[in-house]
């Protein structure tokens, strides 16, 4: 009879987030907050504060932040539902899962689009962007994915920015995995919305979105939201009035996202994250390949957030037994996310160092053996 015991630490999360977090962000969420109370008020306003200050941008500039509940999925609707003119249209350039959720949504809105697709391993052109911008006028904004996590590609989005700024139309990023842990250029892309998650790179646990954007842009459509509880400039309207949410917050999500960017502050900002992160990733591709793994993106377009990586030949591998092989041994990896080739993915992001990164290289290395199987 096999017994589970428990054991003193979770299981390690290789993957695009949820991540594995802080004992200190933990614990910062073993204590109450009431959610209209002036003190908790004032907490939030110094996120708010201080996600600018991580952006490089701030309101003197026109620039806000609004959080709101749910994950960055919700923030990406909020966007395109607040946003979005009843007579506009979004181009959306996609290259992945992410994109294509963004299509979804734009179905669901009822709001016209257009779809440029390049292959999942393969950047978007930002002179294709420019093409279509030059062709269609009716397009009013341009939506990107900035790291793909469907396979951890990095597109061009300063590039495409420009292009979109030349055109006089507005730029909507999804920077869920970048943001935290890779410089963002707000004025030289041209961004009008940014859209990120608490339990990314910035290493906070699920429960809100962020939504940084041009304060105007924000409230242009104001009068034409389509929806109530995801209405970005009514929230932002309610923020100035009384400092607080329009609907109930999640009060210890907050409150273990203020203990993260203090010590992302503590790490040397995004820089200092960046360096641990680009470590991780320099150190898990050198151990994948030693074992004879391969990776499925180039390195030109290879973020160093995700990775991922081909399934071995040998005919006797599953994802399925080599996954709980790894959960096995305290390691949680991430399945593939598109159908043409089989991958399985690694993220080298959160709350985790070098030394994991090596003790997962050989938990895959003891996976195999377990398995009875070549990775090559």
């Amino acid at each position: 009879m096999t017994i589970d015991i428990p054991t003193s630490r979770d299981k390690v999360l290789f993957t695009p987030g949820p991540l594995t977090t802080s004992l200190s962000v933990k614990q910062a969420m073993l204590r109450d907050a009431g959610s209209w109370h002036f003190e908790f008020n004032a907490k939030v306003e110094v996120i708010r504060e201080k996600v600018l200050e991580l952006a490089g941008v701030s309101r003197e500039q026109g620039y806000e932040c609004v959080l709101l509940q749910g994950s960055g999925t919700f923030g990406v609707e909020s966007v395109f539902s607040t946003s979005v003119p009843h007579d506009g249209k979004v181009l959306v350039v996609s290259n992945g899962a992410y994109g294509e959720r963004m299509i979804a949504m734009l179905k669901c809105l009822r709001i016209d689009y257009e779809v440029y697709r390049t292959g999942e391993d393969t950047p978007p052109d930002p002179e294709v962007v420019a093409s279509a911008l030059a062709k269609d006028a009716a397009v009013t904004h341009v939506a990107v994915v900035h790291c793909e996590t469907t396979t951890g590609i990095l597109n061009p989005i300063d590039a495409i920015g420009g292009v979109v700024r030349d055109a006089g139309r507005s730029l909507i990023v999804d920077a869920m995995s970048s943001f935290g842990a890779m410089p963002i250029d707000f004025e030289n892309a041209g961004i009008d919305f940014l859209i990120t998650s608490a339990n990314k790179c910035i290493e906070g646990v699920p429960g809100f979105s962020l939504v940084l954007g041009k304060r105007d842009a924000l409230l242009a459509n104001e009068a034409g939201t389509r929806c109530l509880s995801m209405d970005l400039a009514a929230q932002l309207r309610g923020f100035e009035k009384n400092g607080q949410f329009r609907y109930s917050p999640p009060t210890h999500a907050l409150l273990a996202f203020e203990q993260a960017l203090k010590e992302l502050d503590l790490e040397g900002g995004v820089e200092g994250r960046a360096s641990r992160y680009q470590r991780n990733h320099a150190v898990l591709l050198d151990g994948m390949r030693s074992m004879g793994f391969r990776s499925y993106l180039s390195a030109d377009v290879q973020s160093y957030l995700i990775t991922s990586f081909h399934f071995p030949r040998d005919p006797g591998f599953t994802f399925d037994a080599f996954y709980r092989n790894l959960s096995d041994r305290g390691m949680i990896i991430y399945p593939g996310k598109i159908s043409q080739v089989d991958l399985f993915r690694i993220g080298s992001i959160g709350r985790i160092f070098e030394s994991d990164v090596r003790a997962l290289i050989g938990a895959i290395r003891g996976s195999l053996e377990d398995m009875k199987v070549s990775s090559i």
